[in-house]
């Protein structure tokens, strides 16, 4: 055309804004909202990370990560805003053992104030008071020594951590890893060799939040907080500052490499060496990044000036049709058995772009203006009191080209009348509880059902636990379902498997668990735990007191399983979150969905939540 002019966007808009600031209070003091930015609307998102436990003395239990929450949107005060940072946990003394110490609180504001537990300390071998791993943020790791025996991890608190591990073999030298922000810890075990493989629980990597940050700004650690000390006999150090542990002599590592949390990083300690001191967990940290508002907009015409065209292209204003969009996508989860033995039934399929757990991560879409299907997934059904029928898996979850397969079933027993179907628990997302099998003879008669089937990468979900069978009725047990942040676990002697742990999110704007497994069943004895923070179901014992628990309503919990010829849990169904630009326009359907926006640069962004099947337009 004439001029040099090219056909451009028309009336497209594209927005001036300032650059997010960011804050990092490495140390206690003080806050003041921005005065010299005119866009800043008051309001910011604010991450706080608690100081880490320590880890016991004599190679005991890791230390648990400090609680963490990132909270979106969070109003700032005109006035000045106090800040205190928690100090990690001192390690166990040496050679008098005495349970190591956890972290201590982060805060953010005087009234109404944020607020973090600290990490619970990793248990000590000696006295036997102390080898459990302590409560906190995320729970220390537990620590025997001989004879052995059964010692915990603690408990983490629900919205800013999870359980620390126990132990897997009980004997000399064992200790679990710290829960963390993303995962539970692992189970400990005897160091027969110089192996590794006992992790603390996951970080979180809060980089989404600074994709609009200012050029220039500092964070500790490479913005990943809040990892679980390495248990033993050995474990890498944790991205998210958690202390790692060698069984020495590994090849290739020093004898006494330092096992502390990593400084304002909220990592819990790894568990050290024999007879010596425990370390000391990571202090904490906070982050506050005050979102920015669009100052002005530019309306394109029809036709560009190609020198125009460039300095809009060089000074990245051009405006393309098309939307970078981040996802959560979370099938519904599997149904429990029931009948006899009936396993807990697997989480569904957790894929997401970010806002979770580092390494489950995937990668952004981009995507053109349009619209676009959204099925959710429904929960699993169980199987009827009789267990002539394996119970359901739950369905897929699917936007755009991702798709999260449904939980897998959990299993029941094959000592029913009439005889159930034979085989192994079912595959899925995550895999479902295997049965306590007290009368198949089949193959895989009390396996856990495999976990992210078909394959994706990262997984999105973990195998189911095993049934437990002995020498009579009453001590069967059924194993529980997998999560997307663990595997089922296995039942044991009148003990069903807890279902796997499921793992947060915060694309919503609310810092949410997903994906948990279900509990499996116990015959008289203590029926399998839920998933932590109420995703899957517990499982249930005979005579049905008490019942099995059905997974959480979209939040893709598989249900727990039953006994004495009753009914399992249904699965709970899946969920779909969209989160785009805030110039990006959305809407759904039907209007049982909803689309939420959340203030920041250019915007903010809008966050579309499915929890029915619909479709999502964006332009």
């Amino acid at each position: 055309m004439a001029n040099g002019g090219i056909i451009g966007p028309p009336n497209a808009v594209s927005q001036a804004y300032d650059k997010d600031k960011v804050t990092s209070f490495t140390s206690s003091g003080c806050f003041n909202k921005s005065t010299t930015n005119p866009a800043a609307p008051g309001n910011a998102t604010v991450v706080v990370v608690a100081g880490a436990g320590g880890s016991g003395s004599d190679a005991g239990g890791a230390g648990g990560a400090g609680g963490m929450t990132v909270t979106e949107n969070h109003p700032l005060p005109a006035s000045t805003v106090p800040v205190t940072i928690g100090g990690g946990g001192a390690g166990g003394p040496w050679p008098s053992s005495s349970a190591a110490a956890s972290g201590s609180a982060s805060t953010f504001g005087a009234a109404s104030p944020l607020s973090t537990t600290g990490g619970g300390g990793g248990g000590s071998p000696s006295p036997t008071s102390v080898r459990n791993g302590l409560p906190g943020g995320s729970g220390g790791g537990g620590r025997e020594s001989a004879p052995g025996g059964t010692c915990a991890g603690g408990c983490g608190v629900c919205g800013q951590g999870f359980k620390g591990g126990g132990l897997a073999t009980p004997g000399n030298g064992a200790a679990g890893g710290g829960g963390g922000k993303g995962g539970v810890g692992g189970l400990g075990v005897v160091p027969s060799a110089p192996t590794c493989g006992v992790q603390g629980g996951p970080g979180l990597d809060v980089t989404p939040y600074l994709a609009c940050a200012e050029s220039g700004y500092s964070v500790p650690n490479n913005a990943i907080y809040a990892g679980g000390g390495a248990g033993r006999p050995g474990g890498d150090e944790n991205p998210g500052g958690g202390g790692s542990c060698w069984y020495s002599p590994t090849p290739g590592k020093p004898a006494a490499e330092s096992n502390a949390g990593t400084a304002n990083t909220g990592g819990g300690a790894g568990a050290g060496q024999g007879n010596a001191v425990g370390g000391t967990g990571g202090s904490g940290v906070v982050l506050v990044i005050e979102k920015c508002q669009a100052l002005g907009s530019k309306v394109a015409p029809g036709v560009w000036q190609m020198s125009t065209v460039y300095d809009q292209v060089k000074a990245d204003d051009w405006v393309f049709n098309e939307t970078t969009v981040n996802y959560l996508v979370v099938a519904g989860g599997g149904g429990g058995g029931g009948g006899y033995g009936g396993g807990g039934g697997g989480a569904g399929g957790y894929r997401s772009s970010g806002y979770g757990p580092s390494p489950l991560r995937g990668c952004s879409l981009s995507l053109r203006n349009g619209s676009y299907a959204v099925t959710v997934g429904s929960g699993g059904a169980t199987n009827n009191q009789a267990g002539a029928t394996d119970a359901t898996s739950g369905s897929p979850s699917i936007f755009s080209t991702i798709t999260s397969t449904g939980g897998g079933f959990g299993k029941q027993d094959q000592n029913n009348t009439p005889v159930s179907p034979t085989g192994r628990a079912g595959p899925g997302g995550s895999g479902g509880g295997g049965s306590a099998g007290s009368s198949n003879t089949g193959p895989d008669a009390r396996a856990g059902g495999l976990g992210n089937t078909p394959p994706v990468s990262p997984s999105q979900g973990n195998p189911g636990g095993d049934g437990y069978s002995g020498p009579s009725g009453p001590v069967m047990a059924a194993g529980g379902g997998g999560g997307a942040g663990g595997v089922g676990g296995n039942a044991s002697n009148n003990q069903g498997g807890t279902g796997g742990v499921g793992v947060p999110n915060a694309i919503s704007g609310s810092d949410l668990s997903y994906a948990g497994g279900g509990g499996g069943a116990a015959r008289s004895g203590t029926q399998g735990a839920a998933s932590p923070c109420g995703t899957g179901g517990a499982g249930g014992t005979n005579p049905n007191s008490p019942a099995a628990v059905a997974g959480t309503t979209n939040r893709g919990g598989g249900g727990g399983g039953a006994d004495g010829l009753n009914n399992g849990g249904v699965g709970g169904s899946g969920v779909v979150v969209v989160r785009v630009p805030g110039t990006t326009t959305a809407s759904v359907a039907p209007g049982t969905n909803s689309v939420a926006t959340l203030p920041g640069p250019a915007g903010g962004c809008k966050v579309a939540t499915f929890t029915v099947s619909g479709t999502l337009t964006i332009s």
